[in-house]
């Protein structure tokens, strides 16, 4: 635990050392906040809940995780360091696992920056802080979601644009799945893709947590949606790293 926490610390430090951080936070902050109030209709609604930002959240992570995670791995690759991190004393799964939480905390950070949106909304009406606590962690399991794809498909090359396209293309095919045009499509010429489109929906899946719903089914899904994500990252890094 002790060399994952120092990989956790080196590469959550490596965010705030360059501009990304600053770019990724601002970028997100701007765009959750005029999407909510514009085209969310946050004030037209004369509803107190968050669900304009909570509808909002996966298709702004779509493009913005994958800008975090597409250097996880294609950098250290690029670079030549991956050797050396993993001749270290620490574990393959450490090293990825480190990775992975520190992007996490990092995407943690930013949507913990959007508080100004829960005071608003409870200075404007009386909303159930509950449901939004659990759209919150919704959100939250969203991007680690996202970020598993990402951190996976970076092992795979040492080119961070390409990368971050493929993670972008892979993280749309799980944020739309469950969309009316794909069922309908599919419910059309192959209805058991349709269930099974709708199972893998990631967007659905926010729907329970932003109405308040914890379910365990969703809370399963996230966790074995990221540890298989994070175990073809392992294999992806073990099968690449003398490349």
């Amino acid at each position: 635990m002790t060399a994952m926490l120092a990989i956790f610390r080196r590469e959550l430090a490596a965010y705030f050392a360059t501009p990304v951080a600053v770019v990724f936070i601002v970028i997100f902050l701007v765009m959750s906040g005029t999407l909510t109030f514009t085209l969310g209709g946050f004030f037209a609604r004369g509803t107190a809940d968050l669900q304009p930002f909570f509808s909002f959240v996966p298709w702004l992570f779509l493009f913005l995780v994958p800008a975090i995670t597409m250097r996880l791995w294609a950098e250290e690759r690029r670079l030549g360091t991956i050797e050396l991190l993993l001749t270290l004393p620490v574990a393959q799964w450490q090293a990825v696992l480190g990775k992975f939480l520190a992007a996490w905390a990092f995407c943690a950070i930013a949507l913990a920056l959007t508080f100004p949106l829960v005071i608003t909304v409870n200075v404007l009406g009386n909303p159930d802080n509950g449901v939004i606590a659990a759209g919150y962690l919704g959100c939250l399991l969203v991007a680690g979601a996202y970020l598993a794809v990402g951190s996976a498909v970076s092992a795979l090359t040492r080119n961070q644009v390409i990368a971050f396209v493929l993670a972008v293309a892979v993280c749309f095919l799980f944020a739309a799945a469950g969309s009316p045009i794909v069922t309908e499509f599919l419910s059309l010429r192959v209805p058991m893709l349709a269930e099974i489109a709708r199972g893998l929906s990631i967007s659905d899946r926010l729907g329970g947590f932003s109405r308040g719903v914890v379910g365990l089914r969703d809370i399963v899904f996230f966790a074995a949606f990221i540890g298989f994500w994070l175990f073809a990252n392992g294999v992806a890094v073990d099968h690449r790293k003398a490349d």
